[in-house]
């Protein structure tokens, strides 16, 4: 791991996003509660909360941080894609990017599980952060893209 010891403290935010692709039939099942194996978006909304609580054990290298926030949100795109946002907020001496990119990877992760057993299409795309603020290197956004 990097000596983190000497960077002072700062507030730190990062906003990622995955977007699952599904028929626009299975996209609204998601979305009105209908799926089989029930309430994808509160199940995909815990689980991308408790992975990024877990990031640090998940992924080699990453600090263990004290995490004073996650907020993971979900968006229709088109008729038949979910865009799932994650945000990560601390105090701390290093970023949560790989946080909030963790939440919003399983919570995607988590939606396809709930769906594969009815669109076996589905496919997760797009993980990736959006923006991050904090810290020596200050705020960062990713430029608009078609």
């Amino acid at each position: 791991m990097v000596d983190i010891s000497a960077k002072p403290e700062s507030h730190r935010v990062a906003e990622a996003r995955a977007t699952i692709e599904l028929t626009p039939e299975v996209c609204a099942m998601v979305l009105t509660g209908r799926l089989p194996k029930g309430e994808a978006l509160a199940v995909a909304r815990v689980a991308g909360i408790l992975a990024a609580k877990d990031t640090s054990r998940l992924i080699p290298l990453c600090h263990p941080l004290s995490l004073d926030q996650i907020d993971v949100l979900f968006a229709r795109v088109g008729d038949a894609a979910i865009e799932i946002r994650a945000t990560a907020r601390c105090r701390g001496s290093t970023g949560v990017e790989m946080e909030a990119m963790t939440a919003a990877a399983v919570a995607a992760l988590t939606l396809y599980d709930m769906c594969k057993g009815v669109c076996r299409a589905a496919r997760i795309t797009r993980v990736e952060l959006l923006a991050k603020s904090g810290g020596k290197s200050g705020p960062w956004r990713r430029e608009a893209t078609s």
